[in-house]
């Protein structure tokens, strides 16, 4: 999590520069946001993050060469990765997921009213991924109902079985979709305590967010 001392740094990734210089508009007014840069394609995307330094990469999904997806698996594998969040005129439950799975923090639609996207920028800042539990929930179905076979839930459970008892427990907790406030009181434990929690299961499982927890949960099921 960033020093909220700091403004939050913000990558725009989108082939249509009307687009980019919309959301430019939009962040730039904000008191806690600097835009520190921009690229047309996921292929600029690297070099992009290295000189500009950002906090997060508001990311469009379809773009021609290297599309947003591919663009933010790459990104969330290297080291001290910025968090992402992908922006798209789609919002098919496969699209979502996918974006979810490839590391993404929150998943928003072009046509998000302005003042949900300065939100949405703020919260990932504050360590908080941008989906309601119910949109996770939705999300958890999809991804059992299009299960082919028993190979993803074996090696979910295989992955999971590196957690504490502990551990698990919380990681079920997020599994159903539940906030850290409601988690610590079904655990009788701090709001602290969790937050650990979910960053120790995050370390041990290689994970991005709390959502990708919830994935792997229901995978194993």
């Amino acid at each position: 999590m960033m020093d909220r001392s700091d403004p939050i740094r913000v990558l725009l990734v989108d082939d249509e520069w009307l687009v980019r210089a919309a959301l430019t508009t939009m962040l730039s007014g904000q008191y806690d946001i600097d835009v520190v840069g921009e690229a047309s394609d996921g292929t600029a995307v690297p070099e992009a993050v290295r000189i500009t330094r950002p906090d997060i990469v508001l990311m469009d999904i379809r773009m021609p060469k290297i599309d947003g997806l591919a663009a933010t698996q790459r990104l969330r594998a290297t080291t001290n990765a910025p968090e992402a969040i992908m922006l798209t005129t789609f919002d098919t439950d496969e699209l979502v997921l996918r974006a979810l799975r490839a590391g993404a923090s929150g998943f928003l639609l072009k046509d998000t009213r302005p003042n949900e996207i300065v939100d949405a920028v703020r919260r990932v800042a504050a360590g908080e991924p941008i989906l309601s539990p119910a949109i996770a929930r939705k999300l958890i179905e999809y991804a059992r109902a299009t299960a082919k076979s028993n190979e993803p839930r074996e090696a979910a459970r295989r992955r999971l079985a590196c957690l504490t008892d502990s551990q698990r427990r919380v990681a079920e907790a997020v599994g159903r979709g539940l906030t850290n406030a409601e988690i610590a009181t079904e655990l009788v434990m701090t709001v602290a305590t969790i937050k650990s929690y979910v960053s120790q299961i995050m370390h041990k499982l290689a994970l991005n967010n709390r959502v990708q927890i919830a994935l792997l949960i229901h995978d194993a099921e």
